[in-house]
């Protein structure tokens, strides 16, 4: 290491301005400023997106990583995967300056009774992504000028994810989850205000359909005082998630297919679940109270089958964060080996569905089978939970 020269190009210490020391070397000012348009150069190639075409995972990659932590929802997976992977491509194509055409985002809504796993899909996507990602809860939204929070709230916790870097912030995905909370309660909107229903979905507008917002920096209420963050979300993919409850009878009715007293197809009902949510489209969600504005910018609608006792039984033990699993790694840490009989999963899965709360009421149901195991932790070293230790 010679203090007196460049490491890099060689040159003197008075054919230069600058020279710098590192820990191992000297670089001077042109070596550096050389430097800086490769980085240049090889930033405008990537775009401002941070990533190439080549790096982008393919559709049937995304589902194969949502395969790993979610049982069955192929349709949804499959839907999402799309979704996502369409996002990226149109962040690229943003940046091509020769680009003719321009592509629109596609909004998606995921319709699903509770515990089918909405919300764990948009969470287990989040693994997947290099771009800002954040779940808002639609149920503490108001109207503005009402208590509770203005629809620019969604965009603070994006901000607030992305470290207030509003240009990472613009690129970024939002699920808004129990969207179906805010339908609009009664089919005349001039009877009353209806300041968490229909008047949040008209606020929710201008951000799917891609607007410079006014957002404030910690979220919560706006005030005139108050200093914004300004937010284009015309890059942002929203993501909508509901449980949708009644939804069902209401595509029957379309469908034709309500049965009066105890005909065989009303008996029927429950096998024919999956298939009549199939059918669902935007006409059943206005009648459920959406406004076709809010619809029309949600263009994509996937819905989740219903869970069955099969499903939830390998939903148990299969993912790579089972319920199973995690138990296990638990009394791991206590060095006590931990392990359920097949009848024994079985007989927990059974109790859940009786309390209709899908796969989201395994883990109460698990953690009050082992309640007595976990306080007397140093009463043994191996732990076998069999049928006949449950009762519940």
């Amino acid at each position: 290491m010679n203090p007196n020269q460049c490491s890099f190009c060689g040159r003197k210490r008075n054919e230069v301005q600058t020279l710098i020391s590192g820990q191992n070397g000297f670089i001077c000012e042109n070596c550096i400023e050389q430097a800086h348009n490769i980085i240049k150069d090889s930033v405008k190639q990537m775009g401002d997106t941070g990533f190439t075409m080549e790096e982008l995972a393919k559709p049937k990659q995304i589902k194969e990583f949502l395969d790993e932590y979610i049982i069955g929802q192929d349709q949804a997976k499959k839907q999402l995967s799309i979704a996502v992977y369409n996002h990226y491509k149109r962040l690229l194509h943003k940046q091509d300056e020769n680009r003719e055409v321009e592509i629109e985002k596609s909004n998606i809504l995921m319709v699903g009774e509770t515990g089918t796993g909405k919300t764990l899909l948009a969470k287990t996507i989040a693994k997947q992504l290099n771009v800002p990602f954040c779940i808002v809860d639609a149920t503490i939204l108001t109207e503005a000028g009402y208590v509770g929070e203005d629809v620019e709230s969604i965009l603070s916790r994006l901000l607030m994810v992305a470290e207030y870097d509003v240009e990472k912030a613009e690129r970024g995905i939002v699920f808004i989850d129990e969207i179906d909370k805010i339908a609009r309660k009664s089919d005349n909107p001039s009877i009353t205000r209806d300041v968490s229903g229909e008047g949040v979905q008209q606020g929710l507008l201008k951000l799917l359909e891609g607007s410079i917002v006014n957002v404030p920096p910690q979220g919560g209420r706006k005030h005139p005082d108050q200093k914004y963050i300004q937010v284009n979300t015309q890059n942002i993919l929203f993501i909508a998630g509901g449980a949708f409850d009644g939804i069902k009878e209401i595509i029957e009715r379309r469908l034709n297919k309500q049965a009066i007293g105890f005909s065989s197809e009303k008996l029927n009902k429950v096998e024919e679940d999956d298939y009549i949510l199939s059918q669902i489209n935007a006409i059943d969600l206005k009648s459920f109270g959406l406004i076709p504005e809010l619809l029309g910018r949600f263009p994509i609608i996937t819905y989740l089958d219903s869970l069955t006792k099969e499903t939830l039984v390998r939903i148990m033990k299969e993912p790579k964060n089972s319920i199973v699993n995690q138990f296990v790694e638990l009394f791991k840490m206590d060095n006590v080996k931990l392990s359920f009989t097949d009848s024994a999963i079985e007989k927990i899965v059974e109790a859940t569905v009786e309390k209709g709360l899908g796969a989201r009421g395994l883990r109460g149901t698990t953690e009050k089978v082992l309640e007595n195991y976990m306080y007397d932790i140093d009463a043994q070293n191996e732990i076998v939970v069999e049928e006949d230790d449950i009762n519940l």
